[in-house]
């Protein structure tokens, strides 16, 4: 009797130990409260000036008016310079409040050069190519997005999409998989039936043609305010609208849900980025608030099994523009935070930032690709196999950065 009991005892303890497989799918069992949330900066951030290459003297001469000053290089007009992360790479002045502090705590790294293959330099397309997470150069298959197929491997996983529409990278899920829209910012308190009931009201009154007027202008104001998010933003939430929606996402999260994505619109800066300052600088404000506030609502002991994955469908050009922006490019910078994770670093085959080392004499180079990093991090996180990962990203080597 004693030695049964023993043997009953030492299999539980290696069964807890050991990946399990139940009904075809893989279970890490320590890894269980494992959340993972995918953050899609949609539009194509410009990465060289979020974690910008401080130690190159190329960035400087390649962006005039668009550059962020190297720390204690004491810029004229009092424009803020970059914060040093190490003697090669700097931070956007405009997440010292946000992400520094996450850096410094060692919960966020950076992945510089990361991407895809797909050289189309299509917003559409690349993101399409992103969230299927199947090979550039195969027939795609638009029910099988790369998160449905990880819900699909793994058990105990309660998947959630925070957009207007299930995004692509949820399609082809086993069971359905809930969304819920966080894209209501600027949307008219009064709709048009509404609208029409009110104007009749007025209709033999003398304020009759202002009133029309009034929600003439309303509808016109709506309009080119949400015409943008139609097109490379595909209905994503603005910076603002996810700042204002983060702590909300991780209630959802820490109260059960540990498999989710969220887009965000407004990269798509071909014209007045600004630099220390401007266009580009503010929408990281809004960014960094909304992932520290994030970070902050989940506790830290959520936290500490919580990995937030940052990423773009592709960088932009590393010479600004005439319009002094920035246009489609290739290589881009992921970022990797949460509290397990092995941050403060920038992790990652790099290379010197000079004109020799950029892709067709214009981009970043890809040197990560992303779904090597994610095959990598999954391995970690739920102690996947590499049977499993290949399910989830077909003939690919996962790459292992030692991120958690």
């Amino acid at each position: 009797m004693q030695s049964a009991f023993s043997r009953r005892t030492l299999l539980k303890a290696l069964a807890a130990l050991a990946p399990a497989t139940v009904a075809g799918r893989v279970w890490a069992a320590p890894q269980t409260q494992a959340r993972l949330l995918v953050v899609f900066l949609r539009g194509a951030y410009d990465a060289a000036n979020v974690v910008i290459p401080i130690g190159s003297n190329f960035y400087y001469q390649s962006r005039p008016t668009l550059a962020v000053p190297r720390p204690g290089s004491n810029p004229a007009k009092g424009a803020a310079e970059a914060i040093a992360l190490d003697g090669d790479w700097g931070l956007h002045p405009a997440l010292r409040a946000s992400i520094l502090p996450l850096w410094q705590k060692k919960q966020i790294a950076f992945v510089p050069f990361a991407g895809t293959d797909d050289l189309t330099r299509s917003h559409f397309e690349t993101q399409d190519t992103i969230e299927l997470g199947q090979p550039v150069n195969g027939s795609r298959n638009y029910q099988s997005g790369f998160m449905a197929r990880l819900a699909g491997v793994l058990t105990q996983t309660r998947p959630i999409a925070f957009t207007d529409q299930l995004p692509l990278i949820f399609h082809g899920g086993e069971t359905p998989i809930p969304n819920i829209g966080l894209n209501t910012v600027g949307k008219p308190a009064i709709n048009d039936r509404q609208a029409a009931l009110i104007a009749k009201l007025y209709e033999d009154d003398p304020l009759f043609a202002s009133v029309a007027e009034g929600f003439h202008v309303r509808d016109d104001v709506y309009q080119s305010i949400s015409r943008e998010s139609v097109a490379a933003n595909r209905h994503a939430v603005s910076p603002k609208g996810f700042e204002l929606s983060a702590r909300r996402i991780a209630r959802l999260m820490r109260g059960g849900y540990n498999l989710g994505f969220v887009d965000v619109g407004g990269w798509d800066t071909h014209v007045n980025q600004g630099g220390s300052s401007g266009y580009l600088a503010d929408r990281l404000t809004e960014l960094g608030r909304g992932l520290a506030g994030f970070a902050d609502e989940t506790g830290p002991e959520v936290w500490r099994d919580t990995v937030v994955v940052v990423i773009s469908e592709f960088g932009r050009t590393f010479r600004e523009n005439g319009d002094k922006g920035t246009d489609h490019g290739h290589g881009s910078v992921y970022w990797v935070l949460g509290g397990g994770v092995r941050g403060g670093r920038i992790v990652g085959e790099q290379v010197k930032v000079a004109q020799a080392t950029l892709f067709q004499n214009r981009d970043y180079p890809v040197l990560t690709d992303y779904r090597a990093l994610f095959g990598g991090l999954l391995r970690r996180m739920y102690g996947l196999d590499q049977v499993a990962l290949q399910k989830v990203f077909a003939d690919v080597q996962p790459k292992d950065m030692t991120l958690v």
